[in-house]
């Protein structure tokens, strides 16, 4: 029988916490309650049919606590006048939060509101918004509070975060909580505090005018004879800053870029050249070497979808970059070595070159075989070192 039953009851008040209504109307001052909730009820029939089921299911209801019945007398031709509830009415917040037991969670609340409210108005609609969250953060929010106090008084601030000073708050707490910092702080610091370009946790530092730690971009010089740096230039590994590789004057002609640090460190040595240890997805860094843009480029990365998507990427900042051993020959040739691509991309790259499109495709499409992986540190080295040769 489709009745309601003492959990189905507080399940309707759950949900209300869940969706957050019930802190939310403390933000606001929304009169929630009395609630009135939906109650379903024996029909007369079902009366008739199973009275003493009705009388054990009143029986249950009825030790609900909390919840306020609504009573109507009920005639019936069988057995006489009885008493049912036709509503079911939560009376109160108070009465609310002992149902579901979160008095406790309300008085945490209510102090996180009462302590915004003095410090930080600004931010009491982002409370009404997400009072659930806030309420996580509960043991945090003084502190949030105060950086968020502090960059108000020290916009664009120009250091590091190791050096804001201030009680209890250090590096590892900021970048623990810099999404919900940064939804805070885009509504209480001034327009001219925000960098809007830079978005996301890993730009945090730039929208709000901090140092960030310095990008780095690794390379080796692979021709004996450039005298660029000390020693044996095969044996080089340098790591610069981004502004230090983009201000370097490396006497090359040649640049390659591979994903993979063995083959990094084992690239062929070729005469007028470097070698980068690619980063994946991000070639941002590698915009501000504009002396990249007078070299020959060459990407090298494994033959399947994302490398091609790699390659895409890099050539929407250096539209001039040729690939490397991602061609059809090279994938056959290493059959024996083929892997799977466990999540492929599907989107359509607009930036490849015929050859590479038509391949693209084929894996894309599973035209060759399914998920189909050739990785670059597969692939044999005196082959590779037989194509870096024939660049001339």
């Amino acid at each position: 029988m489709n009745w309601s039953r003492p959990a189905d009851l507080r399940s309707q008040v759950q949900r209300l916490w869940d969706r957050g209504d019930i802190l939310s109307a403390l933000v606001s001052g929304d009169t929630l309650f009395p609630k009135r909730l939906t109650l379903r009820v024996p029909t007369s029939g079902e009366l008739t049919e199973g009275f003493e089921a009705v009388r054990n299911w009143l029986s249950d209801l009825k030790q609900i606590p909390h919840c306020r019945l609504e009573m109507r007398e009920f005639r019936h031709r069988t057995f006489g006048t009885n008493m049912l509830p036709s509503a079911a009415w939560i009376d109160s917040l108070d009465d609310a939060a002992a149902l579901l037991g979160k008095r406790r969670e309300i008085e945490r609340f209510t102090a996180v509101l009462a302590a915004t409210r003095e410090a930080q108005p600004l931010l009491v609609p982002w409370l009404a918004q997400r009072p659930l969250r806030a309420l996580e953060l509960h043991d945090a929010w003084e502190r949030l509070l105060e950086i968020v106090g502090w960059l108000q008084r020290h916009p664009r601030p120009g250091m590091y975060l190791r050096q804001v000073d201030l009680p209890g708050v250090h590096t590892k707490f900021i970048e623990a909580h810099r999404g919900v910092l940064a939804e805070l702080l885009d509504l209480a610091l001034a327009p001219e505090a925000i960098d809007r370009q830079y978005a996301g946790m890993n730009q945090f530092a730039a929208r709000y005018g901090f140092r960030d730690k310095p990008e780095r971009i690794r390379f080796r010089i692979l021709d004996r004879c450039n005298r660029m740096l000390p020693g044996d230039a095969p044996t080089h590994d340098v790591t610069l800053d981004a502004n230090s590789f983009a201000a370097l004057r490396p006497g090359v002609s040649r640049v390659f870029i591979t994903e993979n640090e063995t083959n990094f460190l084992a690239f062929p040595e070729a005469a007028d050249s470097l070698v980068i240890f690619g980063a994946g997805y991000g070639f941002g860094l590698l915009a501000k070497a504009t002396w990249l843009s007078h070299c020959r480029l060459h990407y090298w990365g494994d033959i399947d979808t994302h490398g091609f998507a790699i390659l895409d990427q890099l050539r929407s900042v250096f539209d001039h970059a040729e690939s490397l051993l991602m061609d059809r020959a090279t994938l056959m040739a290493f059959e024996a070595q083929w892997g799977l691509e466990e999540i492929q991309t599907l989107r359509d790259l607009s930036r490849l070159r015929p050859e590479e499109q038509a391949l693209y495709d084929d894996l894309r499409d599973n035209r060759i075989r399914k998920n189909l992986r050739l990785e670059q540190e597969r692939v044999g080295f005196e082959w590779v070192r037989e194509a870096v040769v024939g660049l001339g």
